[in-house]
């Protein structure tokens, strides 16, 4: 999960846990924006969930695109 690293490394952070109402979300966060919020689907086991967070995490770097499960902008 290189994203996830890179990311960490350069002083962002990842949390997962309940959120808005939903028992399972996986942020993304750099130091000044949320990059990523995720919401576990059913059945998805928590690696499954990191590995779309690292995707998404990806896209945002790529090309500056949030996603946004929780809230629903994406």
């Amino acid at each position: 999960m290189r994203n996830i690293d890179d990311l960490i490394e350069d002083g962002g952070e990842i949390s997962v846990g309940a959120e808005d109402g939903n028992s399972c979300v996986a942020v993304a966060t750099d130091a000044h924006n949320v990059i990523a919020m995720l919401v576990r689907r059913e059945g998805e086991t928590l690696s499954a969930l990191l590995r779309r967070l690292d995707r998404a995490i990806s896209k945002f770097f790529d090309d500056g695109n949030v996603i946004d499960e929780v809230y629903g902008a994406d």
